[in-house]
């Protein structure tokens, strides 16, 4: 009984270290994590090696929204023309795992316990919450025609959605489940940014070339913010991505075929600088000292990288086809 008892001690032991050791390889890699539609393959870079791509993770088709979850050992890619989600182990940089989901999931959001997934089903007009654990779809939210961008409160009771073809944001109560409240915006409403403070969620519209402010407290409009690039016409404003620093007084702003991101002030909501980037500007993110803008360019199949400080595009970093979306491991 003592020899075998040591050995379940020995066994339990060795797990343990099996499982700290993966947990302490992922941790703090400063990697950056590129999705590319078209070549159905995420990117590795790291920025240690003179931003070299050490890995290509092939995916299910498709690759679009990430997000990081577990403390960033475990990297769940939105795959669309599969209706999965893959969830690729950040330690061996390999897909270790599928969920599956509705039609053509696009952008997602983790639930604030982190035990649910909520999924815009793009081709099925939803929202779905499904269950990590188990991988089953607990609900599904009807929505407006092509929904894409999602958002959660900070404190996990409300959903916001948006339709492209509604030209709306849709206020989902998260725990009834139920769409409480619609906001009309601009013309093909994509992405949103919560500010750090609450009170506003931005829009950002590709067809009328603006990002809408919501005011939380009403869910109206409060103001809407232009965009105009050197040498650029009005038409030529796709905004897309965005995303804030974290002290929340700048917002940045992907302009995409303006091939440009704006920083913008958030507090008098004027555009600061603009920075020329690679051709059709989308998915944006910082690195963790906000010192380094990474910028995916749809069509010229690069990454930029903008010095924050100098306000300036210091290189491009070729990936593969149609990246879509970039994320950072701090």
């Amino acid at each position: 009984m003592k020899t075998r008892a040591r050995a379940v001690h020995f066994g339990c032991a060795l797990v343990l270290t099996v499982v700290s050791s993966a947990e302490a390889r992922a941790k703090d890699t400063g990697y950056v994590f590129v999705s590319d539609e078209k070549t159905n393959n995420v990117a590795v870079i790291d920025p240690k090696q003179d931003y070299k791509i050490i890995k290509w993770i092939p995916t299910s088709h498709r690759p679009r929204d990430m997000k990081f979850r577990d403390n960033h050992t475990l990297l769940y890619v939105a795959c669309g023309d599969d209706d999965v989600i893959d969830v690729i182990d950040v330690a061996t940089l390999e897909v270790a795992d599928h969920i599956p989901t509705g039609p053509s999931p696009e952008m997602f959001e983790l639930s604030r316990d982190g035990k649910a997934l909520y999924v815009s089903n793009e081709e099925g007009s939803s929202v779905q919450e499904i269950g990590i654990a188990d991988k089953i779809i607990m609900r599904e939210i009807a929505t407006g025609a092509e929904p894409e961008g999602i958002a959660i409160s900070a404190d996990g009771k409300t959903l916001y959605v948006t339709s492209e073809v509604t030209d709306m944001v849709h206020v989902v109560d998260a725990e009834a489940g139920v769409v409480t409240d619609n906001i009309v915006v601009g013309t093909r409403p994509r992405r949103l940014l919560l500010l750090h403070d609450g009170k506003e969620l931005w829009v950002s519209n590709e067809l009328s070339g603006q990002v809408s402010v919501i005011d939380r407290a009403v869910n109206r409009v409060s103001t809407t913010l232009d965009f105009l690039p050197p040498g650029f016409r009005q038409a030529d404003v796709t905004p897309v991505g965005m995303t804030m620093t974290s002290d929340g007084k700048s917002a940045i702003v992907a302009l995409g075929r303006a091939n440009h991101v704006a920083f913008v002030d958030t507090a008098t909501r004027k555009v600061e600088t603009y920075v020329l980037v690679g051709s059709r500007a989308w998915g944006v993110a910082l690195s963790p000292d906000e010192k380094t803008l990474y910028v995916a360019n749809g069509l010229s199949d690069d990454l930029s990288i903008v010095d924050v400080g100098s306000r300036k595009a210091v290189r491009s970093v070729p990936v593969g086809r149609v990246p879509h979306s970039v994320l950072v491991d701090d």
